[in-house]
């Protein structure tokens, strides 16, 4: 279908303006289209119509936080054009229209070698729009390492002439996660939010106070709530406050996974009701995403897989998890009896606003970009679309 065509979604619900409401969609030229105006002024009819069987039309989903998938890893130099185009291709199946890959703590030359490989790139049917990188570390704390191997992780005692000197370039990230608590962290994430770099908080030993005075510097997002991170305490409630800090210029973003195993369904519902407006979903997918238990790996760490778990091999850490998207809006709707359209807004018009990118992509307001999904009311995806063309289809 050429892209200049008027194409009309009837039949349908859209999710517009916080509400799902019963309402025909148009699109030209990869964009959603305000029907007035060609009733109106151009006085035509649609190129050609879809019926939608009453379906739910929403956003496309906006993944700020994935380390691979299908026997991928984005983080491991070897097959990376292969990682992106197989990953890619297959989150269109879990509703998910554009993504940040991520890439965990590496040695400086893994870096140097992959981190070019990963330009922002238009998505399509052959896969996801890659919207930069996420690089998750090496500048966090050892005592929060989590699945980061130990002996990669690095402080940024130069500023940010030692994350370029680690990174190589910072053409191509969009998000770097980093912990707060460290000497010269203010003037690094001042220099980051001047390059429109995303700083997130994570894998840190921060306390509220620290975590106030990074984002006064910029800092803008949480990496997955409650993991990696010091637990709430009420005397300090550490990286956790900043939820419901008054001593900081703007509300924070906060990435949590709804798997059903990294965060218990009574945190899920806190962290709704006490700032649902930041509340952001993300996988934190691993290579093991769609594929059965077994032995993966997660940058330079080996994995297993046990009972749809992931660990360190050998041990009972977590490293990531082998949830989809969809999924994970399930899991977390179920957790908090939240709205629908909350629990889809989640999941694609929340990422958006921590990118910027809110009048263009997680959304179906007119001059919006034609990224969006059908659902029927069990929540499961019937079809993908990027850019008004149909990239999946169940």
């Amino acid at each position: 279908m050429s892209s200049d065509k008027l194409v009309q979604f009837k039949d349908c619900r859209i999710l517009r303006n916080h509400k799902i409401i019963k309402e025909d969609l148009w699109v030209r030229d990869g964009k959603i289209i305000n029907p007035e105006k060609i009733f109106f002024d151009e006085k035509i009819k649609a190129d050609s119509v879809i019926y939608c069987g009453n379906n739910i039309i929403a956003p496309g989903f906006i993944e700020l936080q994935i380390n691979g998938g299908y026997g991928y890893d984005f983080s491991f130099e070897e097959k990376t054009e292969e990682a992106i185009s197989i990953v890619g291709k297959n989150l269109l199946s879990h509703g998910v229209t554009s993504y940040c890959p991520t890439i965990v703590t590496s040695p400086v030359d893994v870096y140097h070698k992959i981190l070019p490989k990963f330009r922002k790139k238009q998505g399509g049917s052959h896969g996801a729009t890659m919207l930069g990188v996420h690089v998750e570390g090496p500048f966090i704390n050892v005592e929060k390492k989590g699945a980061h191997p130990a002996n990669f992780i690095k402080s940024y005692e130069q500023g940010l002439a030692t994350l370029e000197q680690v990174y190589g370039s910072l053409e191509n990230v969009k998000i770097i996660t980093l912990a707060p608590e460290f000497p010269n962290s203010g003037a690094v994430i001042k220099e980051l939010a001047k390059k429109d770099i995303i700083v997130s908080l994570g894998h840190s030993t921060s306390n509220l106070s620290q975590g106030e005075e990074a984002v006064k510097s910029g800092a803008t997002f949480i990496t997955h709530l409650f993991n990696a991170m010091l637990p709430f305490h009420h005397r300090d409630p550490g990286l956790v406050g900043l939820l419901a800090s008054e001593n900081i210029p703007r509300s924070v973003y906060f990435g949590i996974i709804s798997d059903g195993v990294h965060t218990h369904p009574a945190a899920l519902r806190i962290a709704y009701r006490v700032h649902p407006k930041g509340l952001v979903l993300v996988t934190d997918a691993i290579s093991a995403l769609g594929l059965q238990d077994g032995e993966y790996k997660i940058g330079q760490l080996n994995v297993e897989v046990r009972e749809n778990k992931a660990y360190i091999k050998g041990t009972d850490t977590f490293c990531g998890s082998i949830a989809s998207m969809i999924e994970c809006v399930k899991i977390f709707m179920e957790a908090t009896g939240c709205s629908h359209e909350y629990a889809l807004e989640a999941a694609s018009l929340h990422p958006a606003e921590v990118l910027g990118m809110q009048n263009q992509k997680g959304t179906l307001e007119f001059g919006a970009d034609a990224d969006f999904i059908m659902l029927n009311d069990n929540f499961d995806i019937q079809s993908t679309w990027i850019a008004g063309e149909c990239v999946f289809s169940k």
